[in-house]
């Protein structure tokens, strides 16, 4: 399972770098997710559904990211603990690269805890935990 989660996170970080330049395939971003997923952050625990509510809101993120600066997201390292032979969670280190105005581009590292489950074909993020992203932005003057 390790080999087919860190394909996946090769796909994850490819399809986000393309829709920040604008070329969003929404059906490819939502291939990497199983049909419904949690996610849990300081802001706190929510569940969703793979549906059209999902891409709206990642387009919406797409479009915030763009405004704020958003040039690059790199996968700087990741780790895979298994669970089972059809779950693990993906340890992913992002550095993330910002285009600031008079100023020079700015990299927040950060780290994101993902879900992965792999039955019938590839695998799926069905979850994530984050820290506080508006948080990490303010403190980097992006936001």
């Amino acid at each position: 399972m390790e080999a087919s989660a860190r394909k996946l996170f090769e796909r994850y970080e490819r399809f986000f770098n393309k829709s920040l330049k604008g070329d969003i395939d929404m059906e490819e971003v939502t291939s990497l997710y199983a049909s419904d997923f949690i996610t849990a952050s300081p802001a706190g625990v929510m569940s969703g559904k793979n549906d059209d509510h999902l891409k709206q809101a990642m387009m919406k993120d797409y479009q915030r990211y763009r405004a704020i600066g958003t040039k690059e997201m790199r996968i700087r390292d990741l780790r895979i603990s298994p669970i089972d032979e059809h779950h693990c969670v993906a340890h992913v280190a992002w550095t993330a690269t910002f285009a600031r105005k008079g100023g020079p581009d700015v990299a927040i590292d950060f780290d994101v805890h993902y879900f992965v489950q792999e039955l019938n074909g590839p695998p799926k993020v069905f979850g994530w935990a984050s820290g506080d992203e508006q948080a990490l932005l303010t403190k980097h003057g992006i936001v």
